[in-house]
C-alpha cells in the first residue's frame, strides 16, 4: 500500500507542480546552451492576410464593445477581414452587428452550436490566416500582429494567445482562483512553446493557418483544443504568444465556474479518446510527452488518485508506529479543511484570499470527476451552455 500511495502522490504532485518545475529547469538548460530564440519579425509587409472570426450567441450586452474593440485592432490596411457569425441568436446581437458595413455578418435562426457556426464561417474565409476569439473577450491593439508574425516560420501551424481574467479587488473564490490558475497556465504554455509546442489552444484567442484547418465532429465540445491539436498531430507546432491577449471577466460565481469546468472536463475526456494517436511517442516524442504531462493526467487519473491517496493514507495511519503516515494524513486533512473553510467563507461572502487556492483546487478536481461521469453517462452536445459572467 505504501508503494501505491507513493506513486499516487508522485503523480498528483507531478501533474500540478512537478511538470512545471521540470519544464522550467529544461528551459533554463536549453537557454544556457542555445540562448533565447530570436523574436519573429513584425515587418508589416510580410504579415499574411487574416480574417478575424467571432462566433456570438445572444451577446447583446457585450457585442457593441466587441465590435469597437475589433475595429481598433492594428493590422495592415487591406489585409484584415472581420466576420461575425451569430447563428441562433434570439436577442439583438445580429441587428447590432448589421449596423456596421465593414463587418461581414453571417446569421441564421437555427442554433446548432458553436462549432457548427465556426465551420459555416470557415466556408467564407479566403485569407492565409484565421484568428478566432470570443464575443465577450477584448483584445489588445497589436494582438493580430503579434500572432500572425509567427507564420513566417513554416513549421508553425497555429498560434495560441494568452487569456487574462479581470479580477476585482473584492473578487470571490471563483474569480481569484480562476485568475491564479490562468497565470500558472500561462507560465506553463510559455515553457511548452519554448520547448517544442503548446498543447492545445483556448478559444478566447487562437489562430490557425487556413490551409491546415480541419473540421471536427459536430458534437465536439472543446473545438478550439481539437482544431489546434489536429494541426499539431500533422507535425506543425503551436506557438504561444503572450503579447497577444484576450481579457474577459470571471464567472459570476463558483457555481457558474463549476458548470464551465465540468463541461471542459467532459470535453477533455472526449478529446483524449479522439486523439489516441498522440499516445504513440515515435512520430513526435516531445509532443506526446507534453500532451500526456500537461493534459491527459489532469483530465483522467489524477482526481481519482487524490481520493485513493487519502483512503490509503487513512488505512496506513491507523497502524501503530506509522508516524510518517500520520503526519502526512494530518497535512492532507489540513489542506481539505482549508478548502472547506474557503467554501464556508465563500457562502458567507467573506473574502480570505489565502483560502481561495485550496478551495479552487478542490473545485477543479471535483469538476473533472463530474465531467468524466457526465461524458460516459450522457450524450454530449456541442450546443453552447452560456456561463454567466461578472458585468
Amino acid at each position: 500500500m505504501k508503494i501505491i500511495l507513493a506513486i499516487s502522490l508522485f503523480i498528483v504532485f507531478y501533474t500540478f507542480a512537478g511538470y512545471g518545475i521540470f519544464l522550467y529547469l529544461i528551459i533554463r538548460i536549453k537557454r544556457a546552451f542555445k540562448g533565447r530564440k530570436a523574436l519573429a519579425s513584425e515587418n508589416l509587409d510580410e504579415l499574411p492576410s487574416c480574417t478575424l472570426v467571432i462566433a456570438a450567441y445572444n451577446e447583446e450586452y457585450f457585442i457593441e464593445q466587441k465590435i469597437s474593440n475589433s475595429l481598433l485592432l492594428n493590422y495592415p490596411e487591406g489585409k484584415l477581414k472581420l466576420l461575425f457569425v451569430t447563428d441562433g441568436s434570439s436577442d439583438k446581437t445580429p441587428d447590432i452587428v448589421a449596423r456596421y458595413p465593414q463587418i461581414q455578418l453571417l446569421h441564421q435562426p437555427q442554433r446548432a452550436g458553436k462549432i457548427a457556426a465556426v465551420h459555416r464561417a470557415m466556408n467564407y474565409v479566403d485569407t492565409d490566416a484565421v484568428v478566432f476569439t470570443d464575443a465577450n473577450t477584448f483584445l489588445n491593439k497589436d494582438a493580430l500582429i503579434k500572432i500572425c508574425r509567427h507564420y513566417s516560420d513554416a513549421t508553425v501551424g497555429a498560434v495560441a494567445g494568452e487569456k487574462r481574467v479581470h479580477i476585482d479587488e473584492n473578487a470571490d473564490a471563483s474569480a481569484a482562483g480562476e485568475g491564479f490558475y490562468w497565470k500558472y497556465e500561462s507560465a506553463l504554455k510559455k515553457w511548452d512553446s519554448e520547448l517544442y509546442s503548446v498543447v492545445g489552444a483556448a478559444g478566447e484567442l487562437f489562430s490557425v493557418r487556413r490551409s491546415l484547418y480541419q473540421p471536427v465532429e459536430a458534437d465536439t465540445v472543446l473545438d478550439d483544443f481539437m482544431i489546434s491539436m489536429l494541426i499539431a498531430a500533422k507535425g506543425y507546432r503551436i506557438i504561444y504568444e503572450p503579447e497577444a491577449y484576450a481579457t474577459e471577466t470571471a464567472s459570476e460565481n463558483v457555481s457558474e465556474e463549476l458548470k464551465r469546468k465540468v463541461r471542459i472536463a467532459a470535453g477533455g475526456m472526449q478529446s483524449i479518446l479522439r486523439l489516441k494517436k498522440l499516445f504513440n511517442p515515435f512520430p513526435y516524442p516531445i509532443l506526446s510527452f507534453q500532451y500526456i504531462s500537461h493534459r491527459v493526467l489532469r483530465w483522467t487519473v489524477t482526481p481519482f488518485l487524490l481520493i485513493l491517496s487519502f483512503i490509503l493514507n487513512v488505512v496506513l495511519a491507523l497502524k501503530p508506529g506509522e508516524t510518517a503516515m500520520q503526519g502526512l494524513l494530518l497535512a492532507q486533512i489540513l489542506f481539505y479543511l482549508l478548502a472547506l473553510l474557503g467554501l464556508i467563507m465563500e457562502k458567507r461572502q467573506l473574502r480570505i484570499k489565502v483560502l481561495f487556492i485550496p478551495y479552487y483546487f478542490c473545485v477543479m478536481n471535483y469538476a473533472v470527476l463530474a465531467g468524466i461521469i457526465r461524458y460516459f453517462s450522457t450524450r454530449q452536445s456541442a450546443v453552447w451552455e452560456k456561463v454567466q459572467r461578472k458585468q
